[in-house]
């Protein structure tokens, strides 16, 4: 099981500071060095990674492969939602760092977990990490 960090109940003004939560918690845990943050802002740019149903999976570009050091997954909760443009508002963000292709393989395992409304509601008012992991290790 991939290693996943988690933080509830988060606020930000922008996507750009709701990336860099993401990032940070990637970080922390030793997933990838600092620069990662950047390389996830700069792939944002490219193309949103606003998915639909609240949820954004912001992800480093290819370039950022390097600066990955064990392959890791962030969940932040954001009850009050960012705005992610074109009036789409995520309310869950699952920053990913992958080593080589892991992150294809997590991608498609998350994505079908929050294809689910029931999911995200569950993930965006989980209380505990436990029950995070539980809905996303359901899926998994």
């Amino acid at each position: 099981m991939t290693n996943i960090v988690i933080a509830r109940n988060q606020k930000a003004n922008n996507k750009q500071e709701a990336i860099e939560l993401a990032g940070k918690l990637l970080v922390q845990a030793g997933h990838v060095e600092a620069d990662y943050i950047t390389k996830m802002q700069e792939r944002e740019e490219l193309l949103t990674t606003y998915l639909g149903n609240g949820v954004a999976i912001p992800h480093g570009t290819n370039e950022a492969k390097t600066l990955i050091k064990s392959t890791g997954i962030s969940i932040v909760q954001l009850p009050d939602g960012v705005d992610f443009g074109e009036g789409n508002k995520a309310r869950l963000l699952i920053g990913i760092a992958g080593v080589g292709d892991e992150h294809l393989d997590i991608l498609s395992d998350l994505a079908i977990v929050v294809s689910e409304e029931e999911n995200v509601e569950k993930l965006v008012h989980a209380t505990t990490d436990e029950e995070i992991m539980d809905i996303i290790k359901g899926g998994m």
